[in-house]
């Protein structure tokens, strides 16, 4: 691995071995000035049919081969790329703000002996600079020194892995004693060397040399860029990462260009559709060349060859490239224009959605990106983080019992009156509780209850803080404890300071100074905590707090029906997703203890097997407890959670979960949201710390012989193709959930591990993935997209999801507590989860079905439209004559045909949103494409020659030695020309009637008045006034007023609109009887309308999350953490008996 030397002399002066000096600017934006046009241009290019018209642009600058002007293929390019250059300059110009605002935050810099306010872009690598209490970090920094006794930070971290639990960094003591000195932080001079700059979020190597001696650093030192400064007045860090090089930004991975699967398709089509038009083309020049050779060379002096023309096979060269250009338009450039329209109307649609619309933070739901609108209607994956977008984030402690007795309700209780603590000064105003009757045995001094919240107020590792009198703000190492903390403080148990000896506690009123002699910290083996403390009388007790299932183990036999009671519960809390605990008390005997913690000191100052002897110890004093009743914690979920992800499951979308809380954490949001329940026939845990292990875990789940060589996907995969390997949905044999740690994902995701890693979870319906950072969020998103034919969508707050946004074919960001990042990074936004059902159900499926709509009504039309002049090459000798009049040409798409597609492309609705919400599986089809993919593109394209050649040859049959009713003929071209487009646009009319679902006024006044148009047009073109004027320009003089007269001209008209429509009618109408579609089976699912009840079948019990990493319990017992006393720690300030204030010391 690459190192870096970093110098800091006096000023300091960077010098970098492997890296160019960085400065802490970022950029997500994809332009500047300078760049905008040819990338932009270049990425546009990169669509076949942009590059197909600029082909064309350049054919008809050739005279001899244009029959066309080369302004009709200037004009709408130009117009073309000019929408998509507006739409993407305004999207990177958002881009472009949102760096600013990083860029100019402000950050105090020490320059020459002084703190200057710098903007963060300006801050380099080693500079130093100060950070204060809830600043953000603003890049990776060495931490020198901070107001905490022994240079203690303690930070958040919920930007960069989703956690908002405390953590704690600590300077060298050699730069701790720089303090807040800027003389002697101006003098610093040293130098460090560290690793290149990587994306390992936990791994930091390096040294610091300072005057002759060397140091070492890691990840314990480092204060990272996303990280929030909590609980400390003050710090000084040392620049050593900046900008890109930071390693949330190496986690943030690059802005790629999303294209949706219909663009892709459609590229595919477009080359079709140019091989046809290249046949086309080829068979006609050849049949000019032939008919040349045969015919044409003998009649030169009435039909001259044109200057240069020497041959028939010259001739037949040149008319190739003619019909090239006449026959352009089966694939028109307006359709690219339309779809963009479309695209971005259907995007205004979720910006103006009220019912995505969140009142409390005021903030609307948000297509950031306009191109990929029909992508959501055909999401197979979800991707979701777990903190903030699942969660609240906020635990609330709800129901609790205690010596049998169950108390408390949930919060969604909303008709239930909340318990008044206001007679509790010291209470907090957030809190509520729900159950008086807890309140009354609080007060009447029910011994069991108070000795309840008297282990609640002394078992933790919670720091409070009071800097006014009464105003206890509580730094908890996980939300849990703080919940728990604040619970005792309410009923009356006011945690209120500690010393590494001692901890304060205000009682009913009365405030009491307790010992504390041993903290037995938590682990994730012990999965409990105790402390030993000595009450002001004099006695001995162990308080303990953990999981019921390791606390069960410890207990004493008299506890046995109480035991029993508890459980049911547990059973009752847990089935209603509530995280619970727990608790336990042991008096101890003196002589035991004092023999026990001169035991412990040994134990404690071994230099081998220290953890092990002291783990013996606690296991020891740890037996005969006594159960005093269990805690519930609601981990508040985002309102509607669990109903969005039942209801999401019934539409067939896969929901996997990737966090990097830990396992445990994981699994009880799991069950509480439904995602996790009983009736899985299992769910597997993968936790390997091996590569073998991992292999073997993956191969034993579910369908062991899919790992056999006979295994047909095997086999398949087994052969070397270029081709990219798709494996095809399997099904398990029942329904099973997989967990999967962080540490052994890594070594799922390398090499051949990472194809058994997605076989074994896309046959789970659930998975989740724990403990994971933000790179590997993305390479899990990467491998689905990778070996699964789907659409993947991920959704996350922070900026620890900002990778998988931007991998995912759809990045929704939820604008919650984590910041914007993730927001900034999405191409959807919105503030609530429960919004994502909406989204997909409603617009995605409506967007899809639309766009899909538009593309098949687009294609059938303009082949109907292009391939008559296909035969009646065959009667024109093939000279490239157009049927229709060039001004016809040029205004059907544009004028005739435009607006009611756009119409039906806008407003259709084959249902209306609630019965997309209540029937899920109406969003089935979008996943599998059905209602545009090749097959389909090939019905319409036989549809489309099948009305050409009705469209040609009626009206040439009925105009084919015609008379009028005065006995003069009008089987003339111009006469011909006419009815067949009459024919051509009433047909494409009828057609799109037919196809439109949900008629609207908009419909109704696009179809007729574009009908009305034409003929008003026509009439006008065609009269005497305009030849008059424009004679060159208006040839078709009285041909609409003469041949639409005729009664023979309207019954062929209706002949061929009879002949177009009725087998698509009557094809419509069989498959709806013998193969409907979901859509076609609503009405009779209307009278099953589902009864929207949730069921909760869980028994497990949720385990209690004490925090993410080891507990604090040694730190806080060496009172290296600790401030000097709180002046207030020392009084009560409230009794609900009476108004005096008591004291008891030791």
């Amino acid at each position: 691995m690459g190192c870096a030397v970093i110098l800091f002399p006096v000023l300091p002066i960077l010098f970098i071995f492997l890296f160019f000096l960085q400065n802490n600017s970022i950029k997500t934006s994809k332009y500047n000035f300078f760049t905008f046009l040819p990338l932009n241009l270049f990425e546009q290019f990169q669509r076949i049919a942009n590059a197909y018209f600029l082909f064309l642009l350049i054919l008809q600058l050739i005279p001899q081969i244009s029959s066309l002007a080369w302004f009709t293929t200037v004009v709408p390019l130009v117009l073309v790329l000019a929408v998509s250059g507006v739409k993407d300059a305004i999207d990177d110009f958002n881009r472009h703000k949102s760096d600013k605002h990083v860029n100019n935050r402000p950050v105090q810099v020490l320059i020459n002996g002084m703190l200057k306010d710098e903007k963060w872009m300006n801050v380099q690598v080693g500079d130093i600079i100060k950070l204060e209490n809830n600043n953000f970090v603003t890049a990776d920094l060495l931490l020198l020194s901070s107001s905490e006794p022994h240079s203690l930070t303690y930070i958040e971290t919920a930007e960069l892995d989703g956690e908002t639990n405390l953590k704690v960094k600590q300077a060298l003591t050699v730069t701790a004693e720089l303090g807040e000195d800027l003389q002697k932080l101006t003098e610093f001079n040293g130098e460090v060397k560290c690793e290149a700059p990587n994306n390992k979020l936990d791994k930091f190597t390096g040294t610091l040399t300072l005057r002759g001696e060397k140091y070492a650093l890691d990840n314990e030192k480092m204060l990272l860029r996303g990280c929030t400064i909590r609980n400390t007045e003050w710090c000084f860090g040392l620049v050593i990462y900046a900008g890109p090089d930071t390693k949330l930004m190496q986690n943030s991975g690059k802005t790629t260009f999303k294209r949706t699967s219909i663009d892709r398709l459609m590229n595919v089509l477009v080359l079709v559709i140019f091989a046809f038009l290249a046949l086309m083309c080829l068979i006609l020049a050849i049949g000019n060349g032939i008919w040349e050779y045969d015919k044409g060379y003998y009649f030169q002096v009435y039909l001259p060859w044109a200057e240069g023309v020497n041959s028939a096979s010259y001739s037949g060269f040149l008319m190739f490239w003619s019909y090239v250009i006449i026959l352009n338009t089966v694939v028109p450039i307006s359709l690219y224009v339309s779809v963009e329209i479309i695209r971005l109307g259907n995007s205004f649609y979720i910006d103006w959605d009220r019912k995505m619309y969140y009142p409390l933070n005021d903030t609307p739901a948000q297509a950031r990106t306009t191109t990929l609108n029909e992508e959501l209607g055909q999401i197979k994956y979800i991707f979701s983080d777990k903190t903030g977008t699942l969660t609240q984030n906020i635990m609330c402690f709800n129901k609790c019992s205690i010596n049998g007795k169950s108390y408390g309700m949930l919060s969604t209780c909303l008709i239930l009156r909340k318990v008044d603590f206001s007679y509790n000064q010291l209470a907090d105003p957030k809190f509520a509780f729900y159950d008086h009757s807890l309140v009354e045995a609080v007060k009447l001094s029910d011994v069991p209850t108070h000795r309840f919240f008297r282990l609640l107020s002394l078992c933790h590792t919670v720091m409070p803080e009071e800097k006014k009198e009464g105003n206890l703000v509580y730094q908890a190492q996980s939300p849990d404890e703080g919940a728990l903390v604040t619970a005792a403080r309410n009923f009356g148990f006011v945690f209120r300071a500690r010393t590494p000896e001692t901890i304060t506690i205000v009682e009913m009123g009365e405030t009491k100074i307790y010992k504390l002699l041993a903290i037995l910290d938590f682990n994730n083996v012990r999965k409990r905590m105790s402390v030993i403390v000595r009450s002001p009388e004099g006695d001995l007790t162990l308080y303990c707090k953990g999981a019921d299932t390791i606390l069960y183990e410890l207990l004493h036999s008299s506890c046995d029906t109480l035991k029993e009671e508890t459980t049911e519960h547990l059973n009752e809390f847990a089935g209603e997703g509530l995280r619970t605990l727990v608790v336990a008390y042991k008096n101890l005997d003196e002589d035991y203890f004092q023999e026990w913690i001169r035991r412990h000191h040994e134990a404690s100052t071994a230099l081998e097997g220290r953890e092990d002897k002291l783990s013996e110890l606690y296991e020891e004093i740890e037996k005969d407890l006594m159960l005093l009743g269990a805690t519930a914690i609601e981990d508040k979920l985002q309102d509607g959670v669990p109903q969005t992800i039942e209801t999401l499951a019934k539409a067939n979308i896969k929901i996997w979960v990737l966090t990097g809380d830990k396992q445990e954490t994981a699994m009880n949001i799991g069950y509480s949201c439904n995602l996790l329940n009983d009736d899985m026939e299992d769910v597997f845990i993968i936790e390997g710390s091996t590569s073998d292990d991992v292999l073997n875990e993956l191969r034993k789940k579910m369908k062991p012989d899919s790992f056999l060589d006979s295994d047909e996907i095997n086999i398949q995969f087994e052969k070397s193709s270029k081709k990219p390997k798709i494996i095809p949905d399997e099904q398990a044999n029942g329904v099973y959930g997989l967990v999967i740690t962080g540490h052994s994902l890594a070594y799922a995701l390398e090499g051949n591990l990472e194809l058994e890693l997605v076989r074994t979870a896309c046959l789970c319906k659930v998975v989740i993935c724990c403990r994971v950072t933000p790179l590997q969020k993305a390479q899990v998103v990467e491998l689905v997209k990778k070996y699964k034919k789907a659409v993947t969508l991920a959704i996350g707050d922070g900026a620890n999801d900002v990778s998988m946004i931007k991998t995912a074919h759809i990045g929704v960001g939820i604008s919650g507590q984590e910041g914007m990042q993730a927001v900034l990074s999405s191409d959807f936004s919105f503030a609530q989860f429960r919004y994502l059902q909406r989204l997909l159900l409603v617009h995605g499926r409506w967007s899809y079905i639309r766009m899909c709509k538009f593309l098949k009504y687009f294609f059938y039309k303009n082949f109907a439209f292009t391939l008559v002049h296909f035969w009646y090459g065959f009667f024109s000798g093939f000279s490239a004559q157009t049927v229709y009049d060039e001004w016809f040409i040029t205004l059907y798409n544009l004028v005739y045909t435009s607006l009611p597609v756009l119409g039906m492309s806008l407003f259709d609705q084959d249902v209306d949103d609630r019965w997309s919400m209540l029937f899920p599986q109406l969003y089935v089809p979008g996943q599998q494409n059905l209602y545009f993919n090749k097959t389909v593109f090939v019905k319409c394209m036989l549809q489309g020659i099948y009305s050409s050649l009705i469209l040609f040859f009626i009206p040439y049959g009925a105009m084919y030695n015609t008379m009028r009713s005065d006995g003069k003929a009008i089987a003339d071209y111009q006469s011909f020309a006419l009815m067949a487009q009459t024919c051509l646009l009433i047909v494409v009319s009828v057609q799109i009637g037919l196809d439109t679902s949900y008629w609207t006024v908009v419909n109704q006044f696009f179809i007729w008045g574009s009908l009305s148009v034409y003929f008003a047009i026509t009439f006008t073109m065609y009269s005497d006034g305009m030849y008059l004027i424009f004679t060159a320009s208006f040839p078709f003089i009285g041909t609409a007023r003469n041949t639409l007269s005729q009664p023979n001209v309207w019954l062929a008209i209706f002949l061929s609109i009879t002949l177009c429509v009725l087998p698509v009618v009557g094809f419509r109408f069989l498959k709806a009887q013998l193969k409907p579609t979901p859509s076609d089976k609503i009405p009779s699912w209307q009278s099953q309308v589902p009864t929207r009840r949730l069921r909760r079948t869980s028994t497990r019990r949720s385990g209690y999350a004490f925090s993410h990493q080891h507990g604090f319990g040694a730190l806080i017992m060496s009172g290296r953490n600790m401030r000097p006393k709180s002046p207030f720690a020392t009084t009560g300030t409230f009794s609900p008996n009476s108004d005096k204030h008591k004291h008891k010391g030791l």
